[in-house]
């Protein structure tokens, strides 16, 4: 298995440098500028080699899929593009064109949305608020993943399918449930010296300065679909799935800034208030729910069955005694309030 060259037996790739660059990796001419192209070479070759994410090729299956997406990431960057054609010899090439520079003028090139929408649409979302990305969302013009598209191209930044990544345990290990809730970020995996950080939006400073701290390098920011992101901290973030302190302590300090981070994470640690024994960490608001409804099930069930008893010894009692059966009710709903529905 150490021996397979996957590039040659999953992609077709002849012998040669390996890795290979990100053209031939994408099987793309060289310096290909049409990003669709780009972006639908990925889909195919994406979807073709998690046909061997399983058994003995799991690990290496994964990696490949990492890699073809650190090409059509870095290809779909025109910054990021251009760098890398100059470091592969292409002579620096001066674009004239007029690309779409804001997410309404990009919706309207795509055929998207028409002008004459335009001004309902702003209109819509400074009243409520809103990015123009998300107002033509709520007013069901657009798409979500063609809105965070245009957004993408106003910010140039990459845009990223969530379904198409794969992020690295390690990476998702060292930040935890609470970071990724509080930004409503997904860190992915390390490129070339930044770790990329799928967001929902332009991210903040203060994201930016624990992504550099915890991992020692900076981040760049790519963008997914909110609804998309909010689906991926359930699925890896899943309670149970990731111990929360390993994201704390496995914290990386900058070079140079060693010092300032132990006292930060001294003073984090002063401060910090100890835990009562057997004290749990607050419920989420998924947790919250299954658990009242746990509760409600039970208070049923505790009525079903003393009406049940009650029914059974009517004789003796001489009648069916629904008031006893409520009194249960009430006291098993009263004990859960108390040691359980919390």
């Amino acid at each position: 298995m150490s021996d397979i060259d996957v590039y040659k037996e999953w992609l077709g790739i002849p012998e040669g440098v390996r890795p290979p660059d990100y053209y031939t990796l994408l099987r793309l001419v060289q310096f290909e500028d049409d990003v669709d192209k780009i972006r639908n070479n990925y889909r195919k070759l994406n979807a073709h080699v998690r046909k061997y994410a399983t058994g003995q090729y799991l690990v290496r299956s994964q990696e490949l899929l990492n890699e073809l997406a650190k090409a059509m990431l870095c290809l779909t960057d025109p910054e990021g593009k251009r760098e890398y054609d100059e470091k592969m010899g292409r002579a620096p090439v001066e674009d004239d064109s007029e690309e779409p520079r804001t997410t309404l003028q990009y919706l309207i090139a795509k055929g998207l949305i028409k002008r004459n929408q335009v001004s309902e649409i702003e209109h819509f979302a400074s009243a409520r608020g809103l990015s123009h990305r998300d107002a033509v969302i709520q007013m069901k013009l657009v798409e979500p993943p063609d809105a965070t598209r245009a957004l993408a191209v106003e910010l140039r930044l990459p845009y990223v399918d969530l379904d198409d990544m794969l992020p690295e345990d390690d990476v998702l290990d060292q930040v935890p449930r609470r970071t990724v809730r509080k930004y409503s970020c997904l860190p992915l995996f390390e490129d070339r010296g930044r770790l990329l950080v799928a967001c929902t939006d332009e991210p903040s400073v203060q994201l930016e300065d624990e992504i550099r701290i915890r991992f020692g390098m900076p981040m760049r920011a790519v963008l997914a679909v909110p609804r998309s992101i909010t689906q991926a901290i359930a699925k890896y973030y899943a309670p149970g799935v990731r111990d929360e302190s390993t994201g704390a302590e496995s914290t990386k300090p900058v070079n140079g800034d060693s010092k300032d981070s132990a006292e930060k994470t001294s003073k984090t640690k002063a401060e910090k208030p100890v835990r009562k024994s057997g004290r749990k960490e607050p419920l989420t608001p998924e947790e919250k729910s299954q658990r009242m409804q746990y509760s409600l099930i039970a208070i049923c069930w505790s009525v079903i069955g003393t009406v049940g008893i009650c029914y059974a010894l009517v004789e003796q009692l001489g009648f069916m005694h629904y008031g006893l059966a409520l009194g249960v009710g009430a006291a098993v709903a009263g004990m859960l309030k108390l040691t359980y529905w919390k």
